[in-house]
């Protein structure tokens, strides 16, 4: 029985979040009435999607909720939602894992080059180009208000907690500057990691530890989860 009222609450949801969808997607992009119901549609659906504890799964989240907002309705980088397919749980889900795989995919690739440091030299020794594919992409389009309003909150950091929270003796490497970096179209962790001198494993956890609990404190406080 408690497996059918599951059933039972899930179909209601598919229901209700397919209705919802119906509903925003009828009203202009950007306006406040859309906006409110894609935040409806992102707090009904969080709790929901595949939860893992990999150290990118937030970064892979992110990209999830920027998909979301871009192609929901319109399409604007890839194929819209469409009801008939599935759900929206599953719509995001499937995003969600295949950026999953993507951040797993890319850290074996940097564990395979520290391991084999020489494995892209070509036979006369010298070092080949690496040619990431990331790097020929177009450049995004508009953020959606989303992020924009993320941004406009970090930036202005009004109590300054933000700037004040930083790495230890490294003011200028703070949540603030780690979060807009990190904002879509993000910077990757090696540039940051080559700018600021720090290891890629001490500024993704100082930015797990510190930045994201501080990020979804936001986000919740603005309805977005």
């Amino acid at each position: 029985m408690p497996a059918l009222f599951a059933k039972i609450a899930m179909d209601r949801l598919e229901e209700l979040l397919r209705y919802l969808v119906d509903e925003a997607c009828g009203h202009q992009p950007g306006s406040p009435e859309r906006q409110k119901l894609l935040t409806q549609i992102i707090r009904l659906s969080a709790n929901k999607l595949w939860r893992e504890s990999t150290v990118y799964y937030q970064d892979a989240l992110q990209q999830t909720w920027l998909y979301f907002c871009r192609n929901i309705c319109e399409g604007l980088t890839g194929q819209p939602y469409d009801s008939s397919l599935g759900s929206v749980i599953t719509w995001l889900n499937v995003y969600l894992k295949r950026r999953l795989q993507d951040f797993y995919r890319e850290q074996q690739r940097k564990q395979a080059r520290t391991v084999f440091p020489n494995i892209n030299q070509s036979r006369s020794g010298e070092a080949s180009e690496i040619i990431d594919p990331i790097d020929n992409l177009p450049a995004e389009p508009d953020v959606p208000p989303i992020l924009e309003n993320v941004r406009f909150w970090a930036e202005k950091d009004e109590d300054g907690e933000l700037r004040q929270t930083h790495i230890q003796g490294r003011p200028q490497v703070n949540c603030q500057v780690l979060i807009l970096k990190r904002l879509p179209p993000e910077v990757s962790w090696k540039e940051l990691s080559a700018e600021f001198g720090l290891p890629v494993s001490t500024l993704s956890s100082f930015y797990q530890r510190q930045c994201i609990p501080r990020l979804r404190k936001f986000a919740e406080k603005e309805g977005y989860l």
